[in-house]
């Protein structure tokens, strides 16, 4: 259904209101819609593989209007709340940005397909002026470049800073097909100058069509006619590198149920190449290690 949206109480127009989306027994959710997903994968296991002073060694210039970042797939906005946290360096315990170490302004819209969890993610967000929140079906064009045209108007802007895309490409390989997958990639590295997206391994696409067969249920519509498949990251990779649109810049490791987290750039945008070790602060990884 079409529902009027709002952004920090400013009226925008009218976008799909998302879905509301059953969780099948056995644990299934075949748009990873999970209602309890931090328990399983907690935030903390990603973001203490995130350089603590991240945004100021990619964004090292003042600037007039707050960074702008998009988290893609939020669930229920916990992941969110902690990057957001991290990244602005203020510590669990303090809800006020008066003492933010990270000496930057983050804005962040957070959009999942599951309008269940956005409304959870509303209700729980200790962030409501900076942190925003959408019922947004992403692969549906028109649909998104009404809602994410109408938050990056209102700072003046055309694209974000940064994007996250956290174990999301999965869902949308299985739903969408290969297809799907390159246009939500390159979507992406449209619409921001940096990139960091955790894909999920190939093995994580066999658990998720098993868990459909133990319901009786037949496999995602587009799972056994992939060709897109193996090692899934360097195949992301390869996806947003091999057209020139984006460059990797880091891999920051991989978290404890082995998934890495790739950072891209846009070549578009007219920022410096920062170096991978600098990024890491002597953490030793790098863009070469990933590949062995």
């Amino acid at each position: 259904k079409d529902i009027p949206f709002e952004f920090n109480g400013m009226h925008c127009c009218k976008a799909h209101g998302g879905l509301e989306l059953p969780v099948l027994p056995g644990g299934a959710a075949p748009f990873g819609n999970f209602p309890d997903y931090s328990r399983f994968h907690p935030p903390e296991g990603r973001v203490r593989l995130l350089p603590a002073a991240l945004l100021s060694e990619l964004f090292p210039n003042p600037r007039a209007g707050p960074l702008l970042g998009l988290d893609v797939g939020c669930n229920s906005g916990e992941l969110s709340i902690a990057l957001y946290r991290h990244l602005i360096g203020l510590q669990e315990s303090k809800v006020s940005l008066e003492h933010s170490m990270a000496g930057k302004d983050l804005n962040l819209l957070c959009c999942d397909i599951d309008a269940g969890l956005i409304e959870r993610a509303k209700q729980r967000s200790p962030f409501p002026g900076s942190i925003s929140y959408a019922a947004l079906d992403i692969m549906d064009s028109s649909v998104r470049e009404a809602l994410l045209g109408c938050y990056l108007s209102k700072f003046g802007r055309s694209t974000f800073d940064i994007c996250f895309c956290m174990s999301v490409t999965m869902w949308i390989h299985l739903n969408h097909g290969d297809s799907g997958l390159v246009k939500l990639l390159s979507y992406l590295a449209s619409k921001c100058i940096y990139l960091l997206i955790e894909p999920q391994p190939w093995k994580c696409y066999r658990a998720a069509a098993r868990r459909l067969r133990k319901l009786g249920r037949h496999d995602f519509d587009h799972f056994r006619s992939l060709t897109i498949s193996g090692n899934m990251a360097e195949k992301i990779t390869q996806i947003l590198t091999e057209d020139g649109a984006m460059e990797l810049v880091c891999c920051f490791g991989s978290t404890s149920w082995d998934r890495s987290m790739l950072l891209f750039k846009s070549k578009a945008a007219h920022t410096s190449t920062l170096d991978c070790f600098e990024i890491s602060r002597g953490v030793e990884k790098s863009v070469v290690a990933f590949y062995l």
